[in-house]
C-alpha cells in the first residue's frame, strides 16, 4: 500500500502514535492524572532560596571550617531552612525547590548575572520564570559575594590561551565550567542500610585513623566528619516532611487523605534514617538520596537509581505474597515517583548558553531489565510495571532504558518495543553483554560490571562504586577542518590548533591523514591537561559528602567522591561527528587522491565558499562517494581507523586520581552546536548545519536501510569505548502490527549479537514533525529522541527541530 507522506501519521492532540487509553488521557487513576497535570502544566521557575541560604552561611563561616565540613554544614543549613512542600494527593514527597518545577541556583559553581536572569525569564523556549524582586535580591545579596569565587571563574582564570582559543573555536566543550562533574548512579546498598548505620561505619573509620603512620589521617577525619553531617542533614529534611505531613493530617477533613498523610509521616520518620521495610519506603528512600545529592552540589547533571526494578523487586515480591501490596498499588506509587522526577527541571546555565534554549531534562535514567550480580536475567514483574508507566504517562522525565542481554526473555523485549512504537523516544535500548565487557576492559570486577549500566545518556559505569566524570565533547570534524587550514579556524580566521602543513601541497591521502592525526593528539592533550586541573579544583573546593557516603569505597578511604574516594575513577571525553569526519575523509581520499576527479584546491575552494556556485560538485560528492552507514567497507574502514585513533589518543591518558581517561561516543545536542561553529565540510555538508551525532551516520547518507547501518556500526569494536550512540527513525506505519514488533525486536537482537552497545528510536514521520511546527498547540505532548535523552519537540529551537527532521526516515527494516 502506498503511503501519502504529506498526511501526518500521528493524530493532532494525540499523546501517542497508537492510543491505547481510548481517549481517557494519561494516568492510571484520578490521583495520577491530577499529579501529572500539575507537573506538566506548571511552568518552570528559578528559586533563589538555596543561593541565599548558602551565601549567608558562607559569609559567616568561610574559614572557620575545613572545606569538606563547610560544604556539609552548608547542606545541613539548606535542609534546615529550605521551604518544604507536600502537594494534594502526593504519596512520594520532597522537592528540590520550594514547589514543583522550581529549581535552585548553585552560585558556588556558576553564578548567574542579572542579565542571565532576565534572559531566562523572557526567552521564548525553556523559560524559567523569576520575579523582579528576586532578581534585585540576587543582585544585592548573592552576586557580589560570589564574584571571583565560583568554580567557573577558577577555571577560566587558569586556562592557557591556546586552550581558550580551541575552546572558543568549538574544538571541544568543557562540562565542568557549568556544572558539577560526572553522571552518577546508585546501587542497592541504600535498600539494606539506613543513614544511621552509615554513620556507624563512618565513626568506626574515624576511630581507626592512624595519626602516626598515615599523613592523610587529618584530612580523612575532616572528610569523614563531613559525611556524618551530611547524613544528619538528609535525616533532618525527611523529619521536617514528617512534621508537615502530621500538621496537614491534623487539618484534613477527608479521612482517606488524612490516613495517607499519616502514612507519609510514618515513612519519613523511618527512611532515610533506617533501611526501608516496604515498597513505599524503598521508593521514598531513594528519593531522599536523589534530592540530597542534587541539592548539596549537583548543578546540572544526571542522578540515577540504577537498576531500580531490581532494587524494588524484593519488596514487591514479599508484600505481594503477604497480600499487602497489589500490582495497581505498586504502579500508583511508582507513577508518583515518575511524576516527582518530572518536577525537577535541570538548573539553567549561565553566560551565552543562557541565551540558547537547552532542555529541562536533568538526565535521570531508569535502567530496566539487564542482568543481576550473578549474571542471571534481571527482569521481574516490576520491570513490566515500569514499562506500563512509561507508556501511560509519557512525560519528559525520568528517562528510561531497557537492557537486553542474551538472557533477556523475548516477552520483555517485545513489551519494550511496544512502548517504543508509541513515539515518545523512550525507552532507549542497551546491550549488557557488550557494556559488561567494556567495563571489564576498564578494570572492573565481573560482579561490579554486572551491577553497572547507563547513568544518563549512553555512558556506562559501575553503579554505586564509580565516579565516571564526563569532561566534555570533542568536535572531531572541526579538528579535520582546522587541519585543512593548517591550524587556523576558517570561521573566525584565528589560530585554533597547530600547524600541520598546507594540505594543498599534500601528495597522498596518508600525508593528509597523518596531519589530521597530529592535530587530533594535540587537541586531546590540551583538553586533558585542563580537565585534570578542573578535577583538582572540585576535589579542593567542592566536595560532595552525601554522595561520598553512598559510593563505595569513600568511607573506607576517607576520601571524597571527587578526590579518588570511589572504588573506580574514570574520566570520559565524548567524541562527536564520526559520520561527518568519515564521509569528509572518504570524499578527499576517493575523489582527490585516488580517482583524481578533482584537485584538493577545487574541493577546499568550494568548501571555503560554502559550495556557492558549486552545486554540481556538491551533488557529485553526495551521490558518488562511499559514505558511512551503508555497509560499504571503503567508508567503514575509514570510520574504523578514526575510531581506533580516537581510542589511542584518549584511552589510558592519566587523570588526577590514579586512573585514566577513556573514549566515549556521545553527542547529546552538542553536534548541533558544533555544526554551527563550522564552515562547510568536504562531504557536501553546508556551513552551520549539524554534524552527525554519536556514532550515527550523517543525516540522509544512510541510504541502504537500518540493516546496513548496524553492519557498518558493528565493524567498530564497541568494547573499546564507554558508550556508543545510534539513532534510527522509523515511520509509525512500519510498527502497526504484532509482526512488525517482532521485526523491530529482531533488528535489536541482530545489532546486539554483532556487538552493538546502544540503539534508540524516533517513531515519527516527517509530516507529523512539520505539522507540529505549523500548529504546535496540536502536538504539545510530542516527545522526540535527541541523542541520549528525549525532549518535547516544540520546546526545541529551530536548529534542533531541523536536526530531527533531517534524520533518515526508514520505511522498511
Amino acid at each position: 500500500m502506498t503511503i501519502d507522506k504529506t498526511i501526518p501519521q500521528r493524530a493532532a492532540k494525540s499523546g501517542s502514535n497508537f492510543d491505547k487509553n481510548n481517549g481517557q488521557g494519561p494516568g492510571m487513576n484520578d490521583r495520577i492524572k491530577q499529579l501529572r497535570k500539575v507537573s506538566v502544566d506548571t511552568e518552570p521557575s528559578l528559586s533563589i532560596e538555596r543561593a541565599l541560604i548558602e551565601t549567608e552561611f558562607y559569609k559567616e563561616n568561610y574559614g572557620k571550617y575545613s572545606i569538606p565540613v563547610l560544604r556539609a554544614k552548608t547542606f545541613y543549613e539548606i535542609c534546615k531552612h529550605k521551604t518544604i512542600y507536600i502537594g494534594n494527593g502526593e504519596l512520594i514527597v520532597g522537592e528540590r525547590g520550594p514547589s514543583p518545577k522550581s529549581v535552585p541556583t548553585f552560585p558556588e559553581l556558576t553564578c548567574h548575572s542579572v542579565d542571565d536572569l532576565n534572559v531566562l525569564n523572557t526567552r521564548e523556549l525553556q523559560r524559567y520564570t523569576i520575579s523582579q524582586e528576586d532578581i534585585d535580591t540576587y543582585a544585592k545579596e548573592v552576586i557580589p559575594y560570589w564574584e571571583g569565587r565560583t568554580q567557573r571563574e577558577r577555571i577560566f582564570n587558569h586556562v592557557p590561551e591556546e586552550w581558550k582559543a580551541a575552546y572558543e573555536a568549538g574544538l571541544f566543550t568543557e562540562f565542568m565550567e557549568q556544572r558539577a562533574p560526572g553522571h552518577t548512579t546508585l546501587d542497592g546498598k541504600i535498600y539494606k542500610k539506613g543513614l544511621l548505620e552509615f554513620k556507624k561505619d563512618i565513626q568506626d573509620h574515624i576511630d581507626r585513623l592512624d595519626y602516626m603512620n598515615d599523613d592523610e589521617a587529618t584530612d580523612k577525619l575532616e572528610e569523614l566528619q563531613a559525611m556524618a553531617i551530611s547524613c544528619d542533614a538528609a535525616i533532618l529534611l525527611s523529619e521536617r516532611h514528617a512534621d508537615l505531613a502530621e500538621e496537614l493530617a491534623a487539618k484534613e477533613e477527608d479521612e482517606s487523605r488524612k490516613a495517607e498523610l499519616l502514612k507519609i509521616a510514618e515513612v519519613c520518620r523511618w527512611v532515610p534514617a533506617n533501611a526501608p521495610r516496604t515498597f513505599w519506603e524503598a521508593i521514598q528512600m531513594y528519593w531522599w538520596m536523589h534530592l540530597g545529592t542534587i541539592t548539596e552540589l549537583n548543578g546540572w547533571d544526571a542522578m540515577n537509581p540504577g537498576h531500580f526494578d531490581q532494587h524494588l523487586e524484593p519488596f514487591y515480591n514479599r508484600e505481594s505474597a503477604e497480600g499487602k501490596l497489589s500490582r495497581d498499588e505498586a504502579k500508583e506509587l511508582l507513577s508518583c515517583f515518575w511524576i516527582k522526577v518530572n518536577n525537577q527541571p535541570a538548573p539553567p546555565k549561565v553566560g551565552i548558553t543562557a541565551r540558547e534554549s537547552g532542555t529541562y531534562n536533568d538526565f535521570t535514567n531508569i535502567n530496566i531489565g539487564g542482568v543481576r550480580k550473578d549474571g542471571s536475567d534481571g527482569v521481574s514483574e516490576v520491570s513490566y510495571i515500569m514499562l506500563d508507566i512509561i507508556e501511560d504517562l509519557h512525560i519528559l522525565q525520568p528517562g528510561s532504558s531497557i537492557h537486553i542481554s542474551s538472557r533477556t526473555p523475548e516477552r520483555f523485549l517485545k513489551a519494550g518495543c511496544n512502548v517504543i512504537r508509541q513515539g515518545h523516544g523512550y525507552p532507549s535500548v542497551f546491550n549488557p553483554d557488550v557494556y559488561i565487557m567494556e567495563m571489564l576492559g576498564h578494570g572492573k570486577s565481573i560482579e561490579d560490571a554486572r551491577e553497572g549500566g547507563c547513568s544518563g545518556c549512553i555512558e556506562v559505569g559501575a553503579f554505586g562504586k564509580e565516579a565516571y566524570v564526563l569532561t566534555g565533547y570533542l568536535n572531531v570534524p572541526k579538528i579535520l577542518e582546522v587541519t585543512l587550514n593548517n591550524g587556523i579556524d576558517p570561521v573566525t580566521g584565528k589560530k585554533a590548533g597547530i600547524e600541520t602543513g598546507d594540505p594543498r601541497t599534500f601528495t597522498s591521502y596518508n600525508e593528509l591523514y597523518e596531519a589530521f592525526l597530529k592535530q587530533l593528539n594535540f587537541v586531546v592533550d590540551q583538553k586533558i591537561r585542563v580537565s585534570n586541573y578542573i578535577d583538582r579544583m572540585f576535589a579542593k573546593y567542592a566536595p560532595a559528602p552525601l554522595l561520598s557516603v553512598l559510593t563505595d569505597d569513600c568511607i573506607a578511604r576517607g576520601r571524597d567522591y571527587y578526590n579518588a574516594g570511589p572504588r573506580y575513577n574514570t574520566n570520559y571525553i565524548q567524541c562527536t561527528g564520526l559520520g561527518t569526519v568519515t564521509d569528509s575523509l572518504s570524499t578527499l581520499k576517493k575523489h582527490v587522491f585516488e580517482d583524481k576527479n578533482f584537485s584538493i584546491d577545487t574541493i577546499l575552494d568550494a568548501v571555503a565558499i560554502n559550495f556557492e556556485g558549486e552545486e554540481v560538485l556538491r551533488q557529485t560528492i553526495l551521490n558518488n562517494t562511499p559514505f558511512f552507514g551503508n555497509d560499504d567497507d571503503y567508508a567503514d574502514d575509514i570510520a574504523l581507523k578514526v575510531y581506533n585513533d580516537l581510542f589511542a589518543a584518549i584511552d589510558g591518558k592519566p587523570n588526577t586520581k590514579g586512573e585514566t581517561f577513556h573514549l566515549n561516543m556521545l553527542s547529546t545536542t552538542c553536534h548541533v552546536y558544533f555544526g554551527k561553529v563550522m564552515g562547510a565540510t568536504p562531504n557536501g555538508r553546508l556551513a552551520g548545519k549539524s554534524i552527525s551525532d554519536g556514532t550515527s551516520p550523517s543525516h540522509g547518507c544512510d541510504t541502504h536501510g537500518p540493516s546496513a547501518v548496524i553492519r557498518s556500526l558493528t565493524k567498530l569494536d564497541h568494547t573499546k569505548s564507554g558508550g556508543t550512540l545510534l539513532n534510527q527513525r522509523f515511520l509509525p506505519s512500519l510498527l502497526k502490527r504484532d509482526e512488525d514488533i517482532a521485526k523491530l525486536s529482531k533488528l535489536i537482537r541482530s545489532y546486539f549479537s554483532l556487538g552493538g552497545h546502544h540503539i534508540q528510536f524516533n517513531i515519527v514521520d516527517t509530516a507529523t514533525l512539520l505539522a507540529a511546527q505549523k500548529t504546535p498547540e496540536d502536538y504539545k505532548d510530542l516527545l522526540v529522541r535527541m541523542a541520549g535523552y528525549s525532549d518535547y519537540f516544540n520546546d526545541m529551537n529551530a536548529d534542533l527541530q531541523q536536526e530531527v527532521i533531517d534524520r533518515t526516515e526508514n520505511e522498511s527494516f
